[in-house]
């Protein structure tokens, strides 16, 4: 509903001058609230029109100011049509600021998530990981595909992004481009971040993301068992670089470490733990949270082998590892020569380490989460299921507390209030 919007021009004699000159003042009504603004005009008491709003008489003086009065009034309705135009609600408050001049600068997204991008690609290697800043530029052209698609325009004004715009995007994402659920989600969960920017600098007075809820699917995650580890480990291949990936990837295997994590390790994050064995002391880059892990037999001949490696040694590094995408590559083919039916790549082995290395061998699962860096229980849970293996290991522990129960009061008694 468009705001109902009058004018009016008046003489207030409260604030004549010592001269007698009384200053004339517009008056902006928008819905039953007033603007009042001084014209910087003066007139006789005697000479003023309180019926027109405007001064009497044909004199140059008269003729001056009633011409000056008419381009206010038409300015006025200028400045309504201006905030109709740009979509914006006219109220006192934007009206006041169209008047006065004072008018606050819009605040675009596009300039925001790039400002937040630019920050990210300054820190690079220091607090972010390329792979970050990849995806917030993918998030950020994602963002004004879907304005072009949505609103044909290259930017829009924070203020106007609302739940509506939030959940067009999502579909957009979904239909437009065929995202699956966790994929349209880590989108959106991007761009929030940009809006929580917004909404802590001031620029936005609500969240467009209140009653919105999207929910990751928890996804079946790959992991090796125990033989086909044994068939990796046991493969000599026919060149050295796929030799090289092979141990590379069993080190991960056998220690948990992400792929940037274990390109980073040098001497000085091997050192003596508690048990005055070797262990792996190292910050996760993705988290920045402490990860101590002790070097089992196969990890640590791994790192054995490699002590002289001309990459090593000119690197400062433990092992010689290759860019991630020629890691995975090779790994597709370690996978095809191993006859393992798995789309293999380096992450697998740290979910292989969380599974078959550690939880089916009995490792508390607390261990395993601080073993792999994770802030809490619930994300080692996801990475580390428990094996229909483990799950049979409990239930004969059971089995062997129900054997030679007779009765089903004694049977129910065990159940309820197990030894």
């Amino acid at each position: 509903m468009q705001a109902k919007v009058s004018i009016l021009f008046y003489a207030k004699r409260a604030k004549a001058t010592t001269d007698g000159l009384i200053p004339i003042y517009l008056r902006v009504t928008v819905d039953g609230q007033r603007i009042e603004i001084s014209t910087k005009r003066y007139v006789e008491a005697g000479k003023w029109s309180v019926e027109q709003g405007r001064m009497k008489g044909n004199s140059g003086d008269a003729h001056s100011i009633n011409t000056y009065l008419d381009i206010l009034k038409g300015k006025v309705y200028d400045y309504q049509k201006e905030l109709v135009h740009e979509g914006k609600q006219i109220t006192v408050e934007t009206m006041r600021n169209k008047l006065l001049g004072t008018e606050v600068r819009s605040r675009m997204l596009v300039p925001i998530f790039e400002n937040h991008n630019g920050q990210i690609e300054a820190l690079l290697n220091l607090e972010f990981a390329p792979g970050t800043l990849e995806r917030y530029k993918t998030s950020l052209k994602h963002t004004i595909d879907f304005l072009k698609w949505k609103y044909n325009v290259s930017d829009i004004d924070i203020k106007k992004i609302d739940h509506a715009f939030v959940t067009e995007y999502e579909f957009y994402l979904r239909s437009v481009r065929k995202c699956n659920n966790n994929t349209a989600v880590k989108y959106i969960k991007n761009f929030g971040k940009i809006i929580r920017i917004c909404i802590a600098n001031g620029w936005l007075d609500k969240n467009p993301f209140v009653n919105y809820k999207a929910k990751v699917k928890e996804v079946e995650r790959a992991y090796l068992v125990q033989e086909e580890i044994q068939a990796i480990a046991d493969k000599t291949f026919a060149t050295e670089r796929l030799n090289q990936v092979k141990d590379i990837f069993l080190f991960s295997c056998f220690t948990g470490l992400a792929y940037i994590d274990v390109k980073q390790l040098t001497r000085s994050n091997i050192g003596l733990g508690i048990d005055g064995g070797k262990w792996i002391f190292t910050n996760r880059q993705k988290t920045d949270t402490r990860s101590n892990i002790p070097l089992l037999p196969m990890a640590e001949e791994i790192l054995d082998k490699y002590k002289q490696h001309p990459q090593c040694l000119n690197e400062g590094k433990l092992l010689p590892v290759l860019s991630n995408q020629k890691m995975n590559s090779y790994l597709k083919e370690i996978a095809d020569l191993c006859e393992i039916n798995k789309e293999l790549t380096f992450h697998i082995a740290r979910h292989t380490f969380a599974t078959t290395v550690t939880l089916t061998n009995g490792v508390p699962i607390e261990s395993v989460s601080k073993m792999l860096g994770h802030k809490n229980l619930r994300t080692t849970q996801h990475y580390a299921k428990i094996l229909d293996r483990k799950v049979s290991d409990d239930m004969k522990m059971l089995k062997f507390k129900l054997s030679g129960c007779s009765d089903r009061k004694t049977l129910f008694g065990l159940v309820n209030n197990p030894m």
